[in-house]
């Protein structure tokens, strides 16, 4: 990996400031448009289940997409493809509230979600880049500063909505202005470049095994988050009989610690290494699981998903950065482990309704506890691997943040 030759403390301080800027921005697009799902919704002349289905697409596009970051990387090097990638995803925030119908809907939301998972493997890549060369974590914080831009965003689009704001004219101002901040922050980024001699990758490719692996973890995790989000509120309502202010207060409990545990999980995870850290939060989540489905009481139900959040926090990041250091080609293997997180985002709400459906609530968060507890079981596989010896300009050799931390480490 060759590009800037300036790698100085203040040169990374300030890169490692500058990608937290475009995660908080990549985070402010997804709060602006799900705020005004509502008006979309009535706008397009959408029921229930057509607005499902439609929503579906997002992560349909994302999917498909992100393989190609890859090798978009490679062809214009780090800085630029972000400052491309991130450009047209903050832009794509129009496309929804133009939308008159289904159909139109459905092609506007695959572009947004297209231009999304191609945007989150360029600023992940990037960020773990920044990480290997500072020598300290920094992706629980980067993932962080994506929730704080997903607050922020949402609540713009709630004081939008709440002032009868048009959502077109709302997502125009919103893009202009974030496209603006976006590119302001991308200037400030490492400009890192692959090696000129070395082969393009396919514009498609399977993820490395490495990234399978990997991925399966964040698997669990992210499936745990987007039932916990969706269903929480639900659980305390339909199961608990709480009312719907605390029912409510279910998944803000949730989100509150999971966005305060990746801000500060960085210290965490240099202090114990990634490994340990997902042990321990894996038990964290187990611990919550089992007070959700072992404890009927609207307390511990809340208590449970604060642990579930807590437990899984800071689990995505390290897999993205564990992902961007198990083989040569970062992106890549980042966009594998994106891909596999989405899917399981995708099917979580649904599965958890359908478990529901055959047997009960109860039931559905006895299988996110066992995914919780996968994490305690399978988190060596995010154990760095030795450095390899360096060859030419390539940062390969170059050991992350958790390097120095783990070797001592040898359970399985």
């Amino acid at each position: 990996m060759t590009g800037d030759t300036d790698l100085s403390p203040a040169r990374l301080r300030h890169a490692r400031f500058a990608i937290a800027a475009v995660f908080c921005a990549h985070g402010a697009v997804t709060g602006s448009f799900a705020t005004r799902i509502p008006w979309i919704q009535d706008h397009a002349g959408l029921g229930a289940g057509t607005l499902g289905l439609a929503l579906a697409f997002p992560a349909l596009g994302a999917a498909l997409a992100m393989p190609l970051a890859g090798r978009i990387n490679h062809r214009f090097g780090a800085r630029t493809a972000l400052r491309g990638l991130l450009t047209m995803w903050t832009l794509s925030l129009i496309l929804p509230s133009l939308a008159p119908n289904l159909p139109v809907l459905c092609a506007a939301l695959f572009v947004y979600g297209a231009t999304a998972g191609m945007s989150d493997v360029a600023m992940n890549a990037l960020g773990v880049e920044t990480e290997n060369r500072l020598g300290r974590s920094i992706m629980s914080s980067l993932h962080g500063m994506w929730s704080v831009g997903a607050l922020l965003g949402s609540a713009a689009g709630t004081v939008a909505a709440h002032a009868g704001t048009d959502a077109r004219l709302h997502h125009v101002v919103a893009a202009l202005v974030l496209t603006a901040g976006g590119l302001v922050a991308v200037r400030g980024v490492l400009d890192l470049r692959g090696d000129a001699e070395a082969p393009a990758p396919p514009h498609f490719a399977l993820p490395p095994r490495s990234a399978l692996l990997i991925g399966a973890i964040g698997f669990c995790a992210v499936f745990a988050e987007g039932a916990s989000l969706d269903w929480s509120a639900v659980y305390l309502r339909d199961v608990l009989d709480a009312d719907a202010g605390l029912a409510a207060a279910s998944t803000t409990a949730f989100a509150l610690t999971m966005a305060v545990a990746r801000l500060v999980g960085d210290r965490v995870v240099d202090r114990f290494g990634p490994v340990r850290t997902v042990r321990a939060g894996g038990v964290l989540a187990t611990l919550g699981g089992l007070l959700v489905v072992g404890v009927r009481h609207p307390a511990g139900a809340l208590a449970g998903f604060g642990l579930l959040g807590l437990g899984i926090a800071v689990v995505v990041p390290l897999a993205f950065a564990a992902a961007g250091r198990s083989g040569p080609n970062p992106a890549q293997a980042i966009a594998g482990v994106a891909t596999i997180t989405y899917t399981s985002g995708l099917i979580a709400p649904s599965a958890i309704g359908a478990v529901a459906d055959a047997t009960s609530l109860v039931v559905s968060f006895g299988l996110v506890t066992v995914l919780a507890f996968a994490l305690v079981v399978g988190a060596s596989v995010l154990r760095p691997k030795p450095p390899a010896a360096p060859s030419g300009g390539s940062s390969a050799g170059k050991a992350g943040p958790a390097d120095r931390h783990e070797p001592a480490d040898t359970r399985p």
